[in-house]
């Protein structure tokens, strides 16, 4: 019969002492190397049965190891500009994997302000839409972060309002996941920078919804939802006064998170811009606790508890709430203050302070303090304690 091919290796030695290892095709008639230097020396322990059939021959074996730089979590892009189509597709795909897939790398391209520009032209948002309720958490998980990401780019902020996404995605206030609940309150932030997207909010009736959460959801969303509440009271404060939002801001004002004080002094600041709002904040008994904020530890409570409180005394109940809860000595110690915020805040309160004679008779007293802040670095100071310095000496 014919003979049969066995793929030895042997290890090979040279009479220079190199070891040389090789495979070397032995026949089964042909027992001796050509070479006579050359000592052959098996591998493999005992004797070799080259008599003996081969039963496998060797074969080239492809690695199951995937190639480098490969993500198995994500869809491949295409090349060019066959890109995003091919992920709006995949987007609509009836198989959950393929959904993820283009989810996960829509989430890297997305980044790129012209893949923004592109993908709202292609009709990516209202794909995005349809999978805001998708019944897989992932899904949903990638959808609001493909938003919040676009929404981070102009473009993207004018494509959310045009494509009216505001409604889609409030429906998620009271998703399970609690990523699907945070990545939804960053595309409001982002959205409500923007005084249309500000507006786009408050049409939705989204104010009393984000007011309710403040007492529910976690201390990280509640940050995020202060801090688009803030653009939404320079549009609207009267749905926030009828929500209840100055009691509910009031119990932040004491909570022992440095973030939350600040943007609920930020946000009380905001409501009382409109004679209501001072006069809410004034009945609730909000303006003791603001003026023990004027302590605090952290600048920026201080900056916007000083705001409000240039906000509240506008009015004449305002005024007499502040100074009967001591606010005019602590106001004159932040005159000096290393926070220019601080500083300008409380020049502003202090003057509208010094139109009651009862304030005015006690800061009489202590208007060199004011005049120290005639010399300030910042301008704004400068023009702020010359004011309130005139407004103190002034004499009917």
């Amino acid at each position: 019969g014919p003979n049969a091919l066995i793929l030895h290796r042997s290890i090979c030695s040279d009479r220079c002492g190199v070891d040389l290892v090789f495979d070397i095709e032995l026949n089964t008639t042909y027992l001796s190397a050509q070479h006579p230097s050359v000592k052959r020396r098996n591998i493999v322990e005992g004797l070799l049965d080259l008599s003996a059939p081969c039963k496998e021959m060797a074969q080239a074996r492809i690695s199951c190891c995937l190639p480098p730089n490969i993500d198995p979590t994500k869809s491949p892009v295409a090349f060019g500009e066959r890109a995003l189509p091919k992920l709006n597709e995949e987007l609509k795909d009836s198989e959950l994997i393929t959904r993820q897939r283009a989810l996960m790398a829509l989430c890297d391209l997305v980044h790129d302000p012209e893949n923004v520009y592109q993908a709202v032209h292609l009709g990516f948002l209202e794909s995005l839409k349809s999978l805001l309720h998708d019944q897989d958490s992932t899904v949903r998980q990638k959808a609001t972060e493909v938003f919040y990401i676009m929404a981070g780019h102009s473009v993207g902020r004018q494509g959310i309002l045009k494509s009216d996404v505001i409604p889609a995605i409030s429906k998620l206030l009271d998703d399970p996941v609690v990523i699907c609940r945070q990545n939804m309150h960053k595309t409001f932030e982002m959205v409500s920078e923007l005084p249309a997207g500000a507006a786009a909010l408050v049409k939705a009736n989204l104010v009393v919804q984000l007011v309710q959460k403040l007492e529910c959801e976690l201390e990280d969303i509640q940050m995020i939802i202060l801090e688009t509440l803030h653009f939404m009271l320079q549009t609207d404060v009267l749905q926030a006064l009828s929500a209840g939002a100055v009691g509910i801001l009031k119990g932040k004002l004491s909570h022992p998170s440095a973030g939350i004080r600040r943007m609920a002094a930020k946000a009380l600041m905001d409501i009382c811009v409109p004679l209501e709002g001072k006069e809410t904040v004034c009945q609730e008994e909000v303006v003791p606790l603001l003026v023990h904020l004027l302590q605090d530890s952290d600048n920026e409570v201080r900056a916007n508890a000083a705001g409000a409180l240039m906000n509240i005394t506008i009015t004449t109940q305002g005024k007499y709430a502040a100074i009967n809860s001591g606010a005019i000595p602590k106001l004159l110690a932040l005159v000096s203050d290393g926070y220019s915020r601080v500083r300008l805040n409380s020049l502003k309160a202090l003057t509208t302070l010094s139109e009651a004679p009862e304030g005015r008779k006690v800061l009489l007293a202590d208007v060199n303090i004011i005049q120290s802040c005639l010399d300030d670095q910042s301008e704004a100071v400068r023009r702020a304690a010359a004011i309130a310095i005139q407004v103190i000496q002034w004499k009917p």
